[in-house]
């Protein structure tokens, strides 16, 4: 059953007379894999995070190449666009979507953050670039940042629920898809078209530069050139830097340099970054949604990932910094076609990572390599009597090895092979959907002395399918129902780790025998879609057999707590609510208002709660517009997390209070938007139960932040 908090939290976000944002919007694109030819990739105007579940409900959008409203998906979809971005823009993926619904960040530092949907996160979030994986190792440590950098993003589309499985097995907790302009789609209508931002962030001493040119040759021919830069200092957070469990801890000590660490307050210590990147790419652009082009990419990134202090005077803290750089090569191709199949449309990437972490002294403790490449090959059906969908392929080749130290998998190689379809009917008011992924996955291991390891190879088929539908009872209400089994081949970590690791401070220990990961869901959901009021509401429910955790044995190797990957039954159950409303027009302004919460709850068999699951949350704001000008004042609070697993601590709730005020400065072009924000006014000291650093680095403190975008 739902706690009382849950079942409050779901009433509240789904009573009318609190409700948000919905702002009239034009039409917007959204997709997966690409845009919409139709709608040439128009981006809605709004102002409420998470707005596009439901302000954009009416809208055509593209889904997996499936056209269709945002209400008609399975599942939740939230999209940030340009507007959003200009506001909600961070140093990493996980902290720009953290207000999403349903949505939050391990927040391992301000720039290693990935997102956590659902609770879940890791191998089972797959964070994409324009439908392709970002082929880096953010997935096999919390200390490593996702290699894209939110400033190039045109927008940035979240996909939970059953649909998000066409992606890969590892996307069973959803998919976050962060779309770009490098390979161009459209011809720009001026003689170029320039898009630039500028930003400054007070917490952090932030300063943010991007910007992307194209120029059109010969009417069909596109060429795109892009760069972008961002430096930070340490993070100012909103009062000390550890929790007060480890401050009355350190203040216990006898040792005075340890009492002394209870007193740290003000900058997260060893937290600056700073990143740049260059791109080209080009592309035909043709007639009917014709698209052929390719890009490359060159991103550096250096940034400090915070201490983990100890209160133990044996224990040496460290400070370590993590130097990246990638090269990566993308391509793309829509070509429209004739008869049952309207367009067929390929993507592929290849890319070579590298990253060092270094030590105090500078020398290079651990290095990181990855070579690999992903490619999709879709065929989208045309509509034909209330029947659509799109079927395709999708191939991965991936190697990685560790060097140094702290070595803890032997040199790797994934090869996964998958074939999916999604299968559409609209007869009425009744709308059916399914889904089906067969995937052939091969992970080997190389021999390695150094971890004390044998070769090891291991081979899975995994299945994957969803069925679902939704009923239009009454003008403008949906109700959805959807029933989807998915199963996830063990990572390369879960499988063969056996050595120190850094980032996690512990000694992990795979199982070569694991199984895969199979999850039974249910999911049902509430579309109020026309009128004053609108809202959407999700319940789901996961049964996990084979879970895949890790679970402390109590052995100590290298200095580190030894960590096992296990595997057992677990259950996720949650929701997600969310209500907008328009408010009536008072003193000339345009006022509106809006409520959202989610909470999820999980239990992994003979262990006890799942490790670092977000509280229930819940967040309301006002907004109003007069002219060229919109406001938006927000609260959000975030209830004390103590339904703990064995390895952490309870984290104490929160609430922020944001405010914020845009200056559309011309109705025409050039497009010019400045954005004044303060977020976390009242400088409170926030930290989140997703982060393995909850302990030892809060959340920024008051944060006043200045952007400025420009385009034409």
């Amino acid at each position: 059953m739902l706690s009382s908090k849950f079942a409050l939290a779901a009433a509240l976000a789904a009573f009318p007379v609190t409700s948000a944002l919905a702002q009239e919007t034009p039409a917007l694109s959204v997709d997966t894999g690409t845009v919409d030819a139709a709608s040439g990739g128009a981006a809605a105007d709004t102002s409420a995070p998470g707005n596009a579940e439901d302000a954009h409900t009416n809208d055509p959008i593209v889904v997996t190449g499936v056209r269709r409203k945002a209400a008609d998906v399975l599942g939740g979809i939230s999209v940030l666009d340009q507007a959003d971005l200009t506001r909600e823009v961070r140093q990493s993926i996980g902290e720009t979507l953290a207000r999403q619904p349903g949505v939050s960040a391990t927040s391992f530092g301000p720039t290693a953050s990935a997102p956590v949907l659902r609770g879940l996160s890791g191998d089972r979030v797959r964070v994409l670039t324009d439908g392709i994986g970002t082929l880096d190792v953010s997935s096999s440590g919390p200390d490593h940042a996702i290699a894209i950098n939110p400033l190039t993003a045109e927008r940035i589309e979240v996909l939970r629920g059953p649909s998000a499985l066409l992606f890969g097995s590892s996307a069973i907790g959803g998919v976050v898809n962060v779309i770009d302009t490098r390979i161009p789609r459209n011809v720009p209508e001026n003689v170029v078209g320039v898009d630039a931002l500028l930003g400054y962030g007070s917490a952090a001493n932030e300063r943010m530069a991007n910007g992307s040119v194209d120029v059109p040759v010969a009417g069909h021919v596109v060429f795109h050139i892009d760069g972008n830069w961002t430096k930070t200092d340490d993070l100012r957070t909103g009062g000390h830097i550890l929790s007060k469990e480890l401050r009355d801890e350190a203040l216990a000590s006898p040792d005075p340099e340890i009492r002394a660490l209870a007193d740290l307050k003000g900058d997260l210590p060893n937290s600056a970054a700073e990143s740049k990147e260059v791109a080209g790419g080009v592309a035909y652009v043709g007639d009917n949604g014709l698209n052929i082009g390719a890009s490359i990419t060159r991103h550096l990134a250096t940034y400090e990932v915070p201490i983990r202090y100890s209160v133990d005077p044996a224990v040496v803290p460290e400070a370590p910094t993590i130097d990246v750089e990638q090269t990566r090569y993308d391509a793309r191709a829509e070509i429209p076609l004739g008869g049952f199949f309207s367009q067929v449309r390929a993507r592929g990437g290849y890319s070579n990572y590298h990253h060092d972490e270094l030590e105090e002294t500078g020398e290079v403790g651990s290095s990181f390599f990855s070579k690999g490449g992903e490619g999709r090959v879709e065929l989208v059906q045309a509509a034909q009597s209330g029947w659509e969908g799109t079927s395709g392929l999708q191939y991965l080749n991936r190697n990685a090895k560790i060097r140094g130290e702290e070595k803890f998998l032997p040199d790797s190689d994934q090869k996964q092979t998958g074939i999916f379809t999604l299968q559409t009917y609209v007869s009425g008011p009744w709308r059916v959907e399914g889904g089906a992924r067969v995937e052939f996955s091969k992970l080997t291991a190389d021999a390695d002395e150094q971890l004390e390891t044998p070769a090891e190879s291991r081979s899975f088929t995994t299945w994957s399918g969803s069925l679902g539908g939704q009923y239009e009872f009454t003008p403008g209400w949906r109700a959805g129902l959807s029933l989807s089994h998915s199963e996830r081949a063990p990572s390369i970590d879960e499988l063969f780790a056996n050595g120190p690791h850094g980032g996690s401070q512990s000694f992990e220990v795979g199982d070569p025998n694991l199984d895969p990961e199979k999850s039974l869901s249910v999911e049902a959901s509430l579309h109020k879609t026309s009128g004053r009021l609108t809202l959407t509401g999700s319940l789901y429910y996961s049964h996990f057999s084979n879970f895949i955790f890790q679970a402390p044995t109590g052995a100590i190797e290298d200095d580190l707590p030894v960590f096992r990957y296990l595997q057992d039954t677990a259950n996720y159950y949650g929701f997600e609510a969310q209500a907008q409303a328009k408010l009536g027009e008072a003193l000339g302004i345009k006022w509106s208002g809006e409520v959202q919460a989610d909470a999820v709850h999980a239990t992994v068999k003979n262990y006890g709660p799942a490790p670092f699951i977000p509280p229930l949350r819940i967040l309301g704001g006002i907004a109003g517009s007069r002219g060229p000008f919109d406001g938006r004042v927000e609260v959000e609070h975030a209830f004390d997390h103590n339904r703990t697993a064995p390895v952490e601590t309870d984290t104490p709730g929160y609430t922020m209070v944001n405010a914020s005020l845009d200056w559309h400065a011309f109705a025409e072009d050039p497009e010019l938007t400045l954005s004044l924000s303060a977020n976390n006014i009242f400088d409170v000291d926030a930290r989140r139960s997703t982060s393995q650093l909850k302990d030892f680095a809060p959340l920024a403190g008051r944060d006043i932040r200045l952007t400025a975008r420009l385009g034409f």
